[in-house]
């Protein structure tokens, strides 16, 4: 299933900051990064539950924020870029 995840995480101290670079870190071993704080993420249902645990351990719920957009199993049909954005496809291999 197509998941996107966006965040918000306060960066007006130090350990705001590295809770971003975590988020960060922790999205890019799931999907890939379409704007600052949202990525796609192609994921299995397992791979969803260990996402989410990860993320929800990482943010500080007093002042952080975290979105899950489930697309489904039909995403391609349902996502349209404009401008200067792409869509990757998912099936095809990324080469680093």
């Amino acid at each position: 299933m197509m998941v996107v995840v966006s965040y918000d995480v306060s960066t007006v101290t130090d350990g705001g900051k590295r809770r971003l670079r975590r988020v960060a870190k922790e999205c890019l071993n799931y999907g890939h990064r379409v704007q600052n704080s949202v990525f796609e993420c192609l994921v299995d249902p397992v791979q969803f539950v260990l996402l989410k645990h990860r993320l929800l351990e990482i943010i500080d719920y007093e002042v952080d924020g975290i979105r899950f957009y489930f697309l489904g199993n039909n995403w391609k049909s349902r996502v349209e870029c404009y401008g200067n954005e792409e869509i990757v496809s998912m099936d095809d291999p990324i080469v680093l």
